[in-house]
């Protein structure tokens, strides 16, 4: 093989070369234009940042329910530890106190996502969709 001929095959795979990293780069670039395409049509980041927030209010209002709510309710109860309150029939037990605990979570949970959608939706009620 020539000197000449190892010139021309060198020349000929740089061209193959660059034609396949323009290629790749085009793809990528085509993906990367595509992926934020489908971040902002359904609006991902805006779904993100409501998953954080809604967590934060969620630990929120478990310590309302806990710290707050509970203890009047079991002023309330004559035993005062409702909490724990078993309902035994046979082999079964039914845990009636936590999940009552649970039901004071979430209509707490509920009211204040009512209210919260309720004001904020307030200044959008005279637009048209």
């Amino acid at each position: 093989m020539g000197e000449k001929q190892i010139d021309e095959e060198l020349d000929e795979a740089e061209k193959i070369l660059e034609g396949g990293v323009w290629a790749l780069s085009k793809r990528v670039t085509g993906f990367n234009d595509e992926f934020m395409e489908f971040l902002k049509k359904y609006q991902v980041i805006g779904l993100a940042v409501a998953v954080v927030i809604g967590t934060a209010a969620t630990k929120l209002v478990n310590s309302t329910v806990t710290d707050l709510v509970m203890p009047v309710v079991a002023i309330v109860t004559p035993s005062g530890n409702w909490q724990t309150a078993v309902l035994e029939i046979g082999p079964l037990k039914f845990l009636l106190g936590d999940y009552l605990s649970a039901i004071i979570d979430f209509g707490i949970i509920a009211l204040v996502i009512f209210l919260a959608v309720k004001y904020l939706m307030k200044g959008d009620m005279g637009k048209k969709i």
